[in-house]
Order: C-alpha cells, then structure tokens, then sequence
C-alpha cells in the first residue's frame, strides 16, 4: 500500500499479512483525488473516513494538504495499524482516529463533512441504509459530498441524492449530494 500524492507521495505501509482490510485500489485512488481535487480545495474541508480499514483514503487526504481527517475504524488491529500509521507520519494533530462503530458514530456524531468516503466490506448487511442514515444525521455541509466504495453488485442509483457512480475495475464509488442530485 502506497500514498499516491501529495507531500507523502509513494511512501509506503505495510499492513500484517493477517490483515483483513480491502484497501482501495491505487488506481482507483488516483482517479478519485483526481475528481475531487477539481471541486475542493484540500486544505480548507473536513473529511469523515468511514470503516477506515487501512486508513488509506486518510492518509491520502493528509497527503494533499487536508488538515482535519476524521477516520472511524472498528476492528482492534485495523485500528492500532492506523494508529502507528498516523503517529509514522506525524498527522496526530490533522487525523483524529476513532475506534467505533462506524452507524453508531454517525448517529452520535454532530460535526459537518465537506466529504464523507465509507469504504464498508462489501457483504455488510444493511449497507443500503448507509447514504439514508448520513443524510437523515445531517453530517453533511450544503455542497458537500458522500462516497461509497462497493463492489458491482451493488446499487445505489435508485437512493435519495445519488447522482453518480465510477467504475474502476473491481471498485465502485457511487457519488451522493443534495446539490449534486437536484442539477442532474
């Protein structure tokens, strides 16, 4: 696993060969920075990383400038992996990493995203109700953005502020926004 820009750039992780995490693709990662660094400015948003896994997407952001990474991981190993990761990086002060249940702590969270990414294994149950729960929570500023990382079997274009998805090999983001929804 590797940062693909930024100040980072091609620093690389090793994550235990135990690992269960899925990180998303370089290529995919590219792509999506690509999209989203010609609609933002990384050094002025707030970014929500759910079922942060490896913590990539995180990383990436703190790699292009984001100074206010929020990163949600449940699972004990996933989570010290990213804790050492931040600590390797000296990004204690821009990532804030919780170990939580990712639908519990938008339920409980009270902040504003300019982007929330949730990167959930693709077999989570209930994953359907992830976009509605973020949107009925208002976690989200007025322009801002959700993304889903899925798998193709999963569709998200019939929800509420879909408005599009990405295909990059095996990998899906599917895009949401109040803003983005009602121009389509």
């Amino acid at each position: 696993m590797r940062i693909v820009s930024g100040k980072f750039r091609g620093k690389r992780f090793s994550p235990p060969k135990s690992f269960s995490a899925r990180p998303t693709t370089d290529v995919a990662k590219e792509s999506l920075f690509n999209i989203l660094e010609n609609d933002y400015y990384m050094d002025e948003i707030r970014v929500l990383d759910l079922f942060s896994g490896t913590g990539s997407i995180s990383y990436e952001f703190f790699s292009r400038g984001c100074n206010d990474v929020t990163a949600v991981e449940l699972d004990i190993h996933h989570f010290k992996f990213i804790e050492r990761t931040i600590a390797e990086l000296k990004a204690e002060k821009n990532i804030n990493l919780y170990k939580a249940d990712a639908f519990k702590f938008v339920k409980k969270n009270s902040l504003f995203y300019d982007i929330i990414f949730a990167d959930p294994p693709f077999d989570l149950p209930n994953l359907e109700t992830l976009p509605v729960l973020i949107f009925e929570n208002q976690h989200l500023k007025p322009e801002a953005l959700l993304i889903i990382e899925h798998s193709f079997s999963t569709d998200f274009s019939t929800m509420p502020y879909f408005f599009k998805q990405k295909n990059y090999g095996k990998v899906n983001f599917s895009f949401f926004s109040k803003k983005q929804a009602t121009q389509e």
